[in-house]
């Protein structure tokens, strides 16, 4: 499998076989570094790191896990460049391109990293865009297939607000992977059709189903994993967290939601989680609306079916094996 230049953008542009190289060589990578064995596979290499929107996770993965190939990382955030601003992107490409082994990008509409991609003589990565978040899907099938040992037939419900970069992008990889995907949430909150067709299309060659919902019992009868995220997405503003509450409220995973579901079902987050009053946002929103949670509870997230933070930790193996792969 050869993978050498290759942009990471989106799920769409790869193949089910290209994917699970991808999930091979990460858990391949996992294991060198769990037995501690020195994988500098891309030593004296150089990756940028443009951040229009700050993170924690894909900071870190992107970092640890260039540091860990042998490779150097220089994080440009939300300040720390003229993207846009001064410099055009076409521009930030090409000067970029010429110090750089790789360029990684999180921040706003698609269409930004695609450009990147198309100016630059280096390959590309997509850390999270309003559109799409493949490095998260591969840590998420990753995690799915170490507990499981497998993914064929795997049924995930995703709750909440699908018509965003994760109900769309976990549509692409279950539709790729062959993966059982329900959507569940209130009308009008689903993928756009023009993705879900494309989806349903994948689907029929990769033995996938992709369904939606909108009663949350029904759809988590049988499912092996109930996956969900926060209700407000970054850079949204404050105001819409009155609607989106009223609608999302059906949809908070809880022990309730859980006991519907298989009695071997696992708990997946993306994170941050709003599972309590411990931060900022959640004191804030949970005080204004009476609401110990949000979008998940405290007893789910930190119960025994929740892998969040194994799921957290794999976006570090997986973002790595998408650098050794394309460089």
């Amino acid at each position: 499998m050869n993978l050498k230049g290759r942009d990471f953008l989106t799920l769409l542009d790869f193949t089910p076989e290209e994917i699970t190289y991808l999930l091979d060589l990460a858990a391949d990578l996992k294991q060198k570094k769990k037995n501690h064995e020195p994988h500098h596979l891309c030593e004296g290499k150089n990756v940028a790191l443009i951040f229009e929107k700050t993170s924690t996770r894909t900071r870190c993965a992107f970092e640890v896990a260039a540091s860990d190939l042998g490779m150097g990382s220089t994080y440009l955030g939300p300040t720390g460049s003229q993207i846009g601003v001064k410099e055009s992107i076409p521009d930030t490409a090409r000067v970029l391109s010429q110090m750089y082994d790789a360029i990684e990008y999180r921040g706003f509409g698609q269409e930004i990293v695609e450009e990147l991609a198309k100016y630059s003589d280096v390959p590309v990565y997509n850390g999270l865009t309003n559109e799409f978040h493949p490095t998260q899907i591969l840590a998420d099938m990753l995690t799915i297939r170490e507990h499981f040992g497998t993914l064929k037939g795997i049924h995930m419900v995703y709750m909440g607000d699908a018509r965003y970069n994760m109900g769309r992008s976990l549509m692409i990889g279950c539709a790729k992977l062959g993966l059982h995907f329900t959507a569940c949430a209130p009308d009008g909150y689903f993928p756009d059709a023009a993705l879900t067709d494309t989806c349903q299309k994948i689907a029929e060659t990769t033995g996938a189903v992709i369904d939606f919902s909108s009663d949350p019992a029904s759809a988590v009868s049988d499912a092996d994993v109930i996956y969900t995220d926060i209700w407000v997405s970054m850079g949204e503003p404050e105001e819409v967290w009155t609607e989106r509450i009223n609608l999302m409220k059906p949809f908070q995973v809880n022990s309730a939601l859980m006991a519907h579901a298989k009695p071997s079902c696992i708990f997946m987050h993306c994170l941050p989680s709003y599972h309590d009053h411990r931060t900022e946002i959640g004191k804030k929103v949970g005080e204004t609306y009476g609401m110990e949670a949000l979008e998940v509870t405290d007893d789910v997230f930190e119960g025994p079916q929740s892998v969040v933070f194994e799921e957290a930790g794999n976006r570090m193996h997986t973002i790595k094996a998408v650098m050794a792969a394309t460089l």
